[in-house]
């Protein structure tokens, strides 16, 4: 991280889009609904088996148990665990209505639980969540399957159980280890705890195991996290997530319980990404892309190497480009030129469903002017590169005069070491590649004339 300065992280600690697709959320409209999302599943059920893309699954279990105060994911608060039962027919009813589209058994080479916290429902809710999966989709041996867990739900007899039940990469919710920190956003769970459950992880045989933090909440200093960091480096997880903390209170209200003079000042939560990446370069992490570092042995280094990176609604992923369903409230799927979202509020989840139709209440299709920049932005984000010939040959354009006002701006960026721009096109150095989401930002037509910047989390 040396040869990233002070200056260029200030000048580019600017709000912006994480790309986990193109065009992003914002983008979405209210008149695609249930009806535009079954021809997409239609228009996919007409495509040989042989040449239709990966399906990958992403199911998002909303409860959790209490508050984290930073939070901005959907999610509904509750010590009610009846809830699970209930929301698992609800899932069950919303699969029913895929599958009856576009067929059972269609293979599934991915799947991801997130929230909320997955681990909310009990073991036998989860054991019966993927015995409705498995009933109505084909998962494929050997197959991605994931989970999100918050430290404070689960013990070793936990971990084994979705070990048997078919889970093969786990994610620890950490955020912090300052117990400062930790009551500052209302998320207490000793490093002891987390460190019990690593190892029973590692002996149970999982695949990876994951860990998750956050910088720029309330409370935390440069020398705190540097605490943090090196009980990181103790815990050697496989993957590390580093996220930035986007303070919003005025679209999340729990952050509205973080006093503003309690959060650091610009200049320390720099410090502290400078810190990190520099702690885990040294530590053996090959950093994968933004706020993803991963030890070089884990498949996502690997996929990295070998140009097979990818990005979806999770982030990076060795998962080929793929179509994504999406089950439960609020929950985003792919299919085709297709983006759909489901019902944010359990109630209108729920009332959809009552009347026999995805729960779908706005999404996108894409134009080709859309499609062209999709594969541009991602090629950028997974493969640092775009290069002209591959683009003119898929897509039957002119790089160099479609993008003109693109490539001009980038000249600025190649100035400032960011990127190299010759005659195959444009490759992002190693400096650009810690703000590769920059780069990415000059092929997006529809950020480039917004207006609203603000509801984006910083690039730093």
């Amino acid at each position: 991280m040396n040869h990233f300065s002070p200056e260029l992280l200030r000048r580019f600690d600017v709000a912006g889009p994480r790309y986990t697709s193109y065009p992003t959320a914002d983008r979405f409209v209210e008149a695609f609904g249930a009806a535009e999302l079954t021809n997409a599943l239609d228009q996919r059920r007409a495509v040989p088996a042989a040449v239709a893309l990966p399906l990958s699954l992403y199911v998002h279990i909303p409860f959790c148990e209490s508050l984290c105060y930073y939070c901005a994911c959907n999610k509904i608060i509750t010590r009610k665990h009846e809830r699970g039962a209930a929301y698992l027919r609800l899932l069950e009813r919303e699969v029913a209505l895929y599958t009856a589209t576009m067929g059972n058994a269609q293979p599934v080479t991915q799947l991801h639980l997130g929230g909320g916290s997955p681990t909310f429902l009990s073991d036998a809710e989860l054991g019966e969540l993927m015995e409705i999966l498995q009933r109505h989709f084909a998962l494929t041996p050997g197959g991605e399957r994931s989970i999100e867990i918050d430290p404070r739900t689960v013990d070793p007899a936990r971990l084994r159980n979705l070990h048997a039940l078919g889970f093969n990469r786990i994610s620890f919710g950490v955020q912090d280890f300052d117990a400062e920190v930790q009551q500052a956003v209302h998320r207490v769970q000793p490093a002891r705890q987390v460190f019990a459950l690593m190892e029973a992880a590692r002996a149970i045989g999982f695949d990876s195991v994951n860990v998750d933090l956050i910088y720029g909440l309330p409370k935390q200093t440069p020398h705190s996290f540097a605490r943090t960091l090196t009980q990181v480096a103790e815990l050697r997880p496989d993957r590390i997530a580093l996220y930035a903390y986007a303070h919003l209170p005025d679209r999340f209200k729990p952050q509205r319980r973080i006093l503003q003079a309690d959060l650091p000042a610009a200049a320390d939560k720099l410090g502290m990404v400078t810190q990190a990446m520099h702690a885990f370069e040294t530590a053996g992490y090959v950093y994968i892309g933004m706020d993803h570092f991963a030890l070089p042995s884990d498949a996502l280094a690997v996929a990295q190497r070998q140009g097979r990176l990818h990005r979806n609604f999770q982030g990076y992923s060795t998962q080929p480009d793929c179509d994504l369903i999406g089950l439960g409230v609020s929950a985003i799927s792919r299919i085709g030129a297709t983006y759909s979202q489901n019902a944010k509020t359990l109630d209108e989840y729920e009332d959809h469903l009552d009347q026999g139709r995805l729960p779908v209440v706005r999404g996108l299709v894409l134009s080709r002017d859309d499609l062209v920049r999709r594969a541009v932005i991602m090629g950028l984000m997974c493969q640092r590169q775009m290069l002209f010939e591959a683009v003119d040959e898929a897509w039957l354009i002119d790089c160099r005069d479609y993008f003109a006002a693109e490539l001009e701006q980038l000249q600025e960026y190649e100035e400032l070491g960011l990127v190299i721009l010759d005659g195959n096109g444009v490759q992002v150095t190693a400096t650009g590649w810690y703000v590769v989401r920059a780069i990415a930002m000059v092929f997006d037509r529809y950020f480039q004339a917004h207006s609203n910047r603000a509801t984006f989390s910083r690039i730093i």
